[in-house]
């Protein structure tokens, strides 16, 4: 059986201007085909202010998005409500702890995070924003918060990372298809996924 992976951080931008596309890459696939999604990691830990220099290279980035792929948006007071860190980590980490609390909720965490971050100005570097967002999808808030940071999650995370680096994966986001004989990367277009549902199509 075929199966396709898909490596992602909730926290890069990219990933968030792929979202529609992937949307309906998933929803398009065979059925049958086995999906597996793996958190990525852009930056560890970090209660360090996010230097003027990486901020103004990610608020370029947002502004050559919202140019280059069609319907992305971006609320640029993110940078002048919230004091950014370079700290993704944990927005992966809630990802893994929601889907270890309710089957199908990693996905709903990752848009939770995408939405709270790119159209509503709050931070998901900080623990506090990610706990408000496990709350509003139901989940529970002490488990929740007893999970984000144990050994446990942490564990879980770099072995999802380790897996994507061993997969020759460095860059988010990426699709690959694994067949029975070997392991492909898929094309990518923001804009257009039937790019990437031919690609399949033709080697599945």
């Amino acid at each position: 059986m075929n199966r396709v992976i898909y490596i992602h951080d909730p926290m890069c931008s990219w990933c968030w201007a792929f979202a529609p596309a992937w949307s309906k890459i998933r929803n398009s696939l065979p059925e049958g085909t086995e999906i597996l999604t793996l958190l990525g990691g852009l930056a560890p830990d970090s209660d360090e202010p996010m230097p003027e220099e990486m901020q103004g290279f990610l608020q370029q980035t947002w502004r050559r998005i919202e140019g280059d792929v069609l319907g992305t948006k971006f609320n640029h007071d993110f940078w002048k409500l919230c004091q950014p860190r370079r700290s993704t980590w944990p927005a992966c980490r809630a990802v893994i702890a929601a889907e270890s609390l309710r089957a199908g909720a990693g996905a709903d965490m990752t848009t939770a995070i995408q939405h709270a971050y790119y159209l509503r100005a709050r931070n998901p570097s900080d623990v506090s924003t990610l706990v408000e967002l496990a709350i509003d999808l139901g989940l529970d808030e002490k488990s929740f918060e007893a999970l984000i940071n144990s050994e446990e999650n942490r564990a879980a995370h770099m072995e999802q990372m380790a897996q994507a680096q061993s997969l020759g994966v460095d860059s988010y986001p990426t699709l690959l298809m694994q067949t029975p004989q070997r392991v492909l990367r898929l094309p990518i277009d923001y804009n257009d996924a039937e790019v990437t549902l031919r690609a399949f199509s033709t080697v599945s």
